[in-house]
């Protein structure tokens, strides 16, 4: 029997993740089971500077942050300009291929693969929804144990529902109804990250909301 890796985020079906990262688009996140369940996805924004929050995600650095499911790179670009070492994952290679040019470090692949420096970056970025990478966020997380120094940090942006904890087979269509392939995604709010954190050895720290977004640092 022939084994297929899952389908990465936004791919096939015209590929609208890559056609929506050029154009600067939106794209709406699908989950069959719930038709009337649909997320917008502002793709500008991710291509955009980081704002304010973005921004202030990187205060509290005190060594090398490595962004999972970095895309357009914009985190990778604040955190140079406040000499910051940073290195983006993503296993999209039209987002690696934008980061890149923006001067982000970036390379192309799974956060489940080796990456470089394991076990010594400083803090780990899991925002903009990445929590759902793979569908099993006990799984990522512990994943970003393994890739964080003894005592580093993961930051980790929350459903805006605190109750939230969804896995399901998502697709990903853009402004023009490309499609993509299923792929494996979760949803979770701050009460379920909690129990993926403790599941995955990981303290909880503190939790904050800024400009409506929701964010959770946990110690490794």
């Amino acid at each position: 029997m022939t084994m297929h890796a899952p389908v990465s985020f936004g791919a096939g079906g015209g590929e609208p993740y890559a056609r929506a990262l050029r154009t600067d688009g939106h794209l709406r996140l699908t989950d069959p089971d719930r038709p009337d369940a649909v997320t917008t996805m502002d793709v500008g924004r991710w291509s955009a500077a980081a704002d304010r929050v973005d921004r202030s995600l990187l205060d509290d650095v005190d060594g090398g942050v490595i962004d999972i499911g970095c895309g357009p790179g914009r985190m990778l670009v604040a955190a140079r300009s406040r000499g910051i070492p940073a290195l983006g994952v993503d296993v999209s290679a039209e987002a690696v291929a934008i980061a890149q040019r923006a001067g982000g470090t970036a390379l192309q692949g799974s956060v489940f693969d080796a990456v470089p420096d394991e076990g010594h970056w400083d803090t780990a970025l899991v925002i903009d929804g990445n929590i759902g990478i793979g569908g099993d966020p006990t799984a990522l997380l512990v994943r970003c144990r393994e890739i964080v120094r003894a005592g580093g940090r993961i930051i980790v942006e929350t459903n805006p529902e605190t109750a939230a904890d969804r896995v399901y087979t998502a697709r990903v269509v853009d402004a023009d109804g490309n499609e993509s392939a299923g792929f494996p995604w979760a949803e979770v709010g701050l009460d379920a990250l909690h129990r993926h954190a403790a599941d995955a050895g990981l303290v909880a720290r503190q939790s904050w909301t800024a400009e409506g977004r929701n964010f959770c640092e946990l110690l490794a």
